[in-house]
């Protein structure tokens, strides 16, 4: 027999050894003795009051054993000679969608424009340290995406888009802990994901898969409204059957290119602000409700703020305890921040996106003239701004946060995470009316929630401008292009998700699609 119960446990009694198991035997009634095992199935915190509860959904297993293995299996078959899918890049929704057309029987054939994980870090450390961007392999380009550099938060709300255990139990299956199948708000860590894509691509290859770095799609050959073939920046021409086009919300060439060739897109809203840095202690004193250091059983402190100012949406993005800030930019001449965490989240800074909403059809009027690229045209010149304001390098103009609110230029600004360095600036009066002034009311309105927030302890850096693709690019029902037969728009550069659980999903839904038209 297996029952599942709700347990709950202070941190006095977290330290005892078998406190589930007494727990469990106490709320049940039975003796320890028949109880075989307690499985976790989910884990949170409960920080609302001083006395911090762990609490714990359980299965009990009664005079029975846990399954060794998982109700999801995963059977890839050998698809060397099989029909091909093309899919462009090879983010989550790429990766998923190359995994699921193996499943199905179909040869993955994955184009990417990036390099693979190990080579990718030799263009992070050049962003970070000479300040130069490679257009093509950075914090957004290359294996995994930009959530490999970027957490791997796994937290999503799209649990009506797909079956997300699914997605969780594929991320064991290559390698994850199986911690993430347990947390409420689950994440892998910068340092982990690598070795599972890793992993991914691996096995993709292994079953006759194919993925290309360091190729770059330039151009689409359409005929009578059918994507014929694909051309690269090499010269070479590909023909195609079905083309799943995951390129992530930062691929600007391609959003241009099909501007160009006058393929449907439609702007679309989205959210930009800056990055706000607190020290972790301040983060977890507010949340714990302590003074000092946090108990050791306890994780770096996250939050959670959102306000209404001026009838729109001010509130936190992407937050990263125990953190760093990170450049994101995916061209010179621009700069963008980030965040992402250890999978121990143990650096002394926690970071948050703090963004305010855009509305595409009110709030970009001086950039009409750009018609559907309007909102990616504003996005590319805050990022303009902000590079010429770190003083045109990869250093990111900042702010004190009271400063900030008050208008005034900082003296100097607070040590931080992120390692191109900060610059001083007047990002009061530097970010557009629209953001700024939202920003200025509403961090004081996040001090009232979080008492202690709100303090000069706390940097803001420009810009985080890359929250969503500012660009929707339309489909059917049967998720193909609204014009295009063979192209099927997918994950987060189509507009279709929003993180990599989100995007993953769409990415295998799309394989589906794609074969179902072969």
């Amino acid at each position: 027999m297996v029952k599942e119960i709700q347990l709950r446990v202070n941190l006095i009694e977290e330290r005892k050894e078998n406190i589930l198991l007494y727990k469990a035997s106490k709320q049940l009634g039975i003796d320890k003795n028949k109880i075989s095992a307690v499985k976790i199935l989910r884990k949170s915190i409960d920080a609302r009051k001083k006395n911090i509860i762990l609490n714990y959904k359980v299965a009990v297993y009664i005079n029975e054993q846990i399954p060794e293995k998982s109700d999801y299996i995963f059977e890839y078959k050998d698809v060397s000679k099989a029909k091909e899918v093309h899919i462009i890049g090879f983010g989550p929704a790429g990766m998923y969608a190359a995994l699921r057309c193996i499943e199905l029987g179909y040869k993955p054939v994955v184009l990417e424009r990036g390099k693979n994980v190990q080579d990718r870090r030799r263009d992070l450390k050049a962003i970070n340290q000479d300040h130069f961007v490679n257009e093509d392999s950075n914090y957004c380009f290359g294996e995994g995406g930009a959530g490999t550099y970027s957490d791997g938060k796994l937290y999503t709300r799209s649990l009506k888009r797909g079956d997300v255990r699914r997605i969780f139990e594929n991320l064991v299956f290559h390698g994850a802990t199986e911690q993430i199948l347990i947390d409420a708000h689950p994440h892998i860590g910068t340092n982990k994901l690598p070795k599972i894509i890793q992993n991914i691509r691996e096995n993709i290859l292994k079953f006759g898969g194919e993925i290309h770095f360091k190729t770059k799609v330039t151009n689409f050959v359409i005929k009578n409204n059918k994507l014929q073939s694909i051309q690269l920046q090499n010269g070479q021409e590909i023909t195609v059957n079905a083309v799943i086009l995951a390129t992530g919300h930062s691929a600007r060439d391609i959003y241009e290119l099909l501007h160009k060739k006058e393929i449907a897109i439609k702007a679309k809203s989205f959210a930009m602000g800056v990055r706000v840095e607190h020290p972790q202690e301040i983060i977890d004193q507010i949340q714990y409700n302590c003074s000092g250091e946090r108990d050791e059983l306890l994780p770096a402190a996250a939050y959670s703020l959102v306000n209404q100012v001026n009838n729109r949406g001010v509130y936190s993005f992407c937050m990263c305890p125990g953190g760093f800030i990170v450049p994101a930019a995916t061209a010179n001449g621009e700069v963008v921040v980030n965040g992402m965490s250890p999978s121990r989240r143990n650096n002394k800074f926690a970071n948050s996106g703090i963004v305010v909403e855009l509305d595409i059809n009110r709030d970009f009027k001086k950039y009409e003239k750009f018609g559907e690229l309007k909102g990616l045209e504003f996005q590319k010149d805050l990022e303009k701004i902000a590079f010429y304001a770190g003083g045109r390098t990869q250093t990111a103009p900042a702010q004190r946060l009271v400063d900030f609110v008050e208008g005034k230029l900082s003296s100097d600004v607070n040590e931080t995470s992120y390692q191109p360095g900060l610059k001083s600036a007047p990002l009061h009066s530097l970010l557009p009316k629209i953001i700024g002034s939202r920003l200025r009311k509403g961090f004081p309105e996040f001090g009232k929630k979080m008492h202690g927030y709100f303090t000069n302890e706390a940097n803001i850096v420009g810009v985080e401008s890359r929250t969503s693709s500012p660009i929707n690019i339309p489909r059917k029902e049967n998720l193909e292009h609204t014009e295009i037969e063979g192209l099927f728009p997918c994950g987060e550069g189509g507009g279709y998700a929003g993180g990599i659980v989100s995007a993953a999903m769409d990415g295998e839904r799309c394989a589906e699609a794609a074969i179902a038209k072969l």
